[in-house]
């Protein structure tokens, strides 16, 4: 979103709880946030849960982004997303994950109903720079694929799987900096309930999930990365399902159909016996329908697009393609300590809990007793 300065000079603010917080009307949204987050108050961007802002922190001088997440608690599934993140990213550190600045604390626990997370601002995200006119080089490619695997691996040694990697949640600078955000729909490795709730988006969902597979693993978030890497080089996505038969069909058509070796991760007979009927396809040459790629990109984007999970390249085994060969620097390739544990999210969880870790969570960052 582009908005002229004059539109940004008309955000006034109000300060409000005895000049401790300050609102903002955005466009119709209201704002409150504390007193230390001065304009311009810009809009950036706005997503399912609502919009995000950038602003400056009075006290760090730092530009950073707010994200408000409003009546966050209306719902238990969307509650729990926001709740996971947060957690998520307090747990990492690395520098191609982005970075969890603060949490507003709201002025009055009784009328906490919006959350407002701030990061750090970055200046666009993949999705807009793929359907840009500015030139890509493999070059580019190479350097972003690097970051992005960079920072899987941190995810991944974290014992969490992403699960909605996208162009849009791959958030860049200027300089090309990658840094993965939207933590909302990650799973640990170890869990084993079936998620219900996952809506992911189609086009970049690995075969397994397509076919309901509840024992999925790590494999899918680097499906979603060689979708990701196709689309980087020809600017257009690889696979733009209509719906999830026509997702098969278009995945089927590229890689072609999979034979009876490539099903041993299927649990299911119903799966096997669908994937029989549908219209057998032979594998297409990769060279040929990306004769834009290097060799190199073409090789590694063939051994993330493999049906069975089991047989798809690894993080690790990506970064040491000897495509990324002028980038690989293991030194540069930081684990995360201790794995990430979902135990804060038990099934009994109601809303009010959600809020009150939530609430914990800003007070982590903001301690000072409130002064009434």
């Amino acid at each position: 979103m582009s908005h002229n300065s004059d539109d940004n000079n008309n955000i006034k603010g109000v300060f409000t709880h005895g000049g401790r917080y300050i609102q903002y009307n955005i466009y119709g949204n209201l704002f409150e946030v504390s007193n230390k987050y001065v304009p311009p108050i810009r809009p950036v961007g706005r997503g399912a849960y609502g919009i995000v802002c950038a602003a400056v922190n009075a006290e760090t001088r730092e530009e950073v982004a707010i994200k408000k997440i409003g009546n966050a608690f209306d719902n238990r599934i969307d509650a729990k997303r926001t709740l996971r993140e947060i957690k998520l990213l307090r747990h990492m550190d690395h520098i191609n994950v982005i970075t969890l600045k603060d949490i507003i604390r709201p002025p009055l626990m009784e009328d906490f109903n919006d959350v407002y997370i701030i990061y750090e601002l970055m200046d666009t995200d993949l999705h807009q720079i793929i359907h840009s006119n500015q030139p890509l080089t493999n070059d580019h490619c190479r350097y972003l694929l690097c970051q992005l695997l960079r920072g899987l691996k941190y995810v991944h040694s974290a014992n969490v799987l992403h699960r909605d990697l996208k162009p849009s949640n791959l958030l860049l600078n200027s300089n090309c900096h990658l840094k993965i955000a939207d933590f909302g729909l990650a799973r640990t490795t170890s869990e084993t309930d079936f998620m219900t709730e996952y809506v992911v988006t189609r086009w970049y969902r690995a075969p397994e999930l397509l076919l309901n597979c509840s024992e999925y693993t790590a494999a899918i978030d680097i499906w979603s990365v060689g979708c990701i890497l196709g689309e980087i080089m020809t600017r257009q996505p690889l696979f733009p399902g209509k719906d999830y038969v026509h997702q098969l069909r278009l995945i089927t058509e590229l890689i072609g159909s999979p034979d009876d070796t490539s099903l041993g991760f299927l649990r299911s007979d119903d799966a096997r016996r669908y994937l029989k009927q549908l219209p057998q396809y032979p594998r297409q040459q990769f060279a040929a329908r990306f004769p834009n790629m290097s060799p190199g990109a073409v090789d590694l984007l063939e051994k993330m697009l493999v049906f069975d999970p089991n047989r798809r390249i690894t993080v690790d085994e990506a970064l040491c393609h000897q495509y990324l060969a002028p980038l690989h620097d293991i030194i540069e390739e930081p684990v995360c300590s201790k794995p990430f544990n979902f135990d804060f999210e038990n099934s009994s969880f109601t809303e009010e809990n959600i809020k009150e870790h939530i609430w914990r969570e800003s007070v982590k960052f903001n301690p000072d007793p409130p002064i009434y």
